[in-house]
């Protein structure tokens, strides 16, 4: 196997879970979450939104807003292949359709926020294994936004145990995340 065979297959096993059952595991996840000291010790939480099955992340924003922390998003700027963070606050409206079909501020709500402010980085992805190496959509947004934020942020992978590989292929440019959340484990990566 390769790393696109393993994306596809895994896109394919993610896109075939029902609904109920996304939100039901990323309810899960978000538990495991709200009780690491990543999470609790964060001031400024990025976030992405969810799309296309992966782990469900409004009730997460919502509630972390709620814990009184600051929570910003990315924008896809897909001319250069960069993210922009801004920081949400309305996640009900503030929000419309951009890049990709992801959930952006809309231009009156972006709120831009430097990236070295971040505490905890929330990662999505299509597969990840236990040294904390993903497999992304293959674009390279995250690899290249990681290398600005500071090097002591916590970077935590939400994943469903279906997105679990024995290897995910890394290149040499690949940033590995600190933990992988899914809705049965909080695994430590070791590298």
């Amino acid at each position: 196997m390769d790393k696109n065979s393993v994306r596809k297959e895994t896109l394919e096993k993610r896109k075939s879970m029902p609904l109920d059952e996304v939100s039901l595991k990323s309810d899960k996840v978000t538990d495991y979450l709200v009780s690491t000291d990543a999470y609790k010790n964060a001031n400024t939480i990025m976030a992405y939104i969810d799309f296309r099955n992966e782990v469900k992340t409004e009730n997460l924003i919502k509630r972390a807003v709620k814990d009184g922390k600051k929570i910003v998003i990315p924008i896809s700027v897909v001319e250069t292949r960069q993210l922009i963070l801004s920081e949400l606050i309305d996640y009900d409206n503030e929000l419309e359709s951009g890049a990709y079909g992801i959930l952006e501020p809309k231009k009156e709500f972006i709120r831009e926020t430097d990236p070295k402010l971040v505490d905890l980085v929330l990662i999505p992805g299509v597969a990840f294994d236990k040294k904390g190496f993903r497999i992304g959509y293959g674009a390279g947004y995250y690899d290249r936004f990681l290398e600005r934020v500071r090097p002591d942020v916590s970077k935590i992978a939400l994943s469903f145990d279906l997105q679990m590989v024995d290897h995910a292929y890394p290149d040499s440019h690949d940033v590995p995340v600190d933990i992988v959340i899914t809705e049965n484990e909080i695994i430590n990566c070791e590298r």
